[in-house]
């Protein structure tokens, strides 16, 4: 690659100075603190404090590729369909209308795809980073469900309308639990949840295939609290990534149990589904908020994104080829053209609708071929490979990548930063694994 070469270039007048520096020779332990920090503060501090703090992380990658001998670049095969979406995406904001506020959008977009080559250049040389990255995503995930565990119990308030109450008994109407991430909202709880939990769901399956009882069986009991939490948020969105998430699970673990343990684990399944229907029959609120879903235009909520889909719709009609440029407040201007009277929007509330109005067509699909391409060669390492632990690592990774793309379908929250940080960290452990495959 050109670019190696041109790294060979620029790391030669620092080798001399890298083996003598203390401090250079400590960047992966920095940027690995770096990233956990950023995790850990993104779930109380502002958007914009989050994007620093991946920037610090990105200037701290890109110090430590042009010091230290020997480092080099790996475009792997759906990376370059994501190169191809971010090249696309400068193309679309280049032809603009409204060439400030696409720059702002696409700025949010490079921090994060920079946070992205940070996590996965980490990784590359520290496998053993891991599951330090996954702990703490747990950690942070775990923190998020007991304040959402004690909302419920104190009964907050909304914030704004959340749900739509007009045909619902008191008794139906569900305290919606927000966390604390900015801004406070039940989607982005319910969508920051559902990239986390397969972490603390693969933690748990980690600790015991290392015969690790007491810490394995403690993931166990934090899964079903962040589960609980999930669920009070009233996300229906998540609902469903949540259902994703445990139907790919047992998918997997077919690969461990179908063996040796059908019975346990038909009744396993037969267990989960059963208190999971039992919950929704006997909690009036619950019941309602699962049976909106279906209400079609009945629902207020629902109607607002049928609204919003067919403006999008007549967006993406109007600019499919490269679209209207980049971010949530370029496309409230031009949405603004489009839209019924009364039903403002920030988004599509679909990621690849989403995707189609801001970059076009061709950004669409090469963002859709980053996804399969990435989940093709995912699932190929997990059903091949042997290695109990990497195959738990892989797992954790793509069931968190498809609970946020079905959420994605119906949601606007993907584009909050502690939802990206989290996906695109997932991204990366994935990435770790698939060379390894290829070779």
């Amino acid at each position: 690659m050109i670019i190696n070469r041109l790294l060979d270039i620029v790391q030669k007048p620092f080798i001399n100075i890298y083996e003598s520096s203390f401090i250079l020779k400590s960047l992966d332990k920095l940027i690995l603190i770096s990233i956990l920090s950023t995790y850990i503060l993104s779930t109380f501090l502002s958007s914009d404090v989050a994007g620093y703090l991946c920037f610090i992380t990105f200037l701290l990658t890109i110090v430590r590729i042009v010091t230290k001998p020997g480092d080099r670049f790996k475009c792997e095969k759906f990376e370059i369909f994501l190169l191809i979406y971010f090249m696309l995406s400068i193309v679309s904001v280049a032809g603009s209308t409204l060439l400030a506020l696409s720059l702002k959008g696409f700025f949010k977009t490079f921090i994060y795809l920079s946070f992205y080559l940070s996590v996965v250049h980490h990784l590359k040389y520290n496998k053993k980073h891991i599951l330090p990255i996954l702990l703490c995503i747990a950690g942070c995930v775990t923190f998020e469900s007991l304040v959402g565990l004690s909302q419920n119990f104190v009964h907050v308030g909304e914030i704004s309308g959340w749900q739509d109450t007009s045909r619902l008994n008191p008794e139906e109407v569900m305290t919606r639990v927000y966390g604390t991430l900015q801004p406070l909202n039940p989607n982005l709880l319910g969508g920051y949840l559902v990239a986390g939990i397969p972490a603390i769901y693969g933690l748990c399956a980690y600790y015991l295939s290392e015969l690790n009882y007491k810490r394995g069986i403690s993931f166990l009991l934090l899964s079903i609290l962040a589960s609980i939490t999930l669920f009070l948020t009233g996300c229906r969105g998540s609902y469903i990534g949540l259902f994703l998430i445990t139907s790919l699970i047992f998918v997997i673990s077919l690969k461990f149990f179908w063996p040796t343990y059908k019975k346990i684990y038909f009744s396993a399944i037969s267990a989960i589904v059963g208190l999971a229907t039992f919950a929704i029959l006997t909690v009036s609120s619950l019941r309602a908020r699962v049976f909106s879903i279906f209400a079609m235009r009945s629902d207020s909520s629902n109607s607002f994104r049928f609204n919003v889909y067919q403006a999008a719709v007549q967006m993406f009609k109007d600019n499919w080829l490269l679209g209207i440029g980049m971010g949530n407040q370029n496309f409230r201007e031009i949405y603004g053209l489009y839209m019924k009277t009364g039903f403002d929007a920030l988004s599509a509330y679909n990621i690849y609708l989403e995707t189609a109005v801001e970059s076009g067509i061709f950004a669409l699909l090469a963002f859709l071929g980053f996804l399969i391409t990435l989940l093709i060669d995912g699932a190929k390492f997990i059903y091949k490979s042997t290695n109990t632990k990497q195959v738990i690592f892989a797992s954790i990774a793509l069931v968190s990548i498809c609970g946020v793309m079905i959420h994605g379908m119906v949601d606007t929250v993907f584009f909050r930063p502690q939802i990206q940080i989290i996906f695109w960290s997932m991204v990366a452990i994935l990435a770790s694994f698939i060379p390894s495959e290829n070779k």
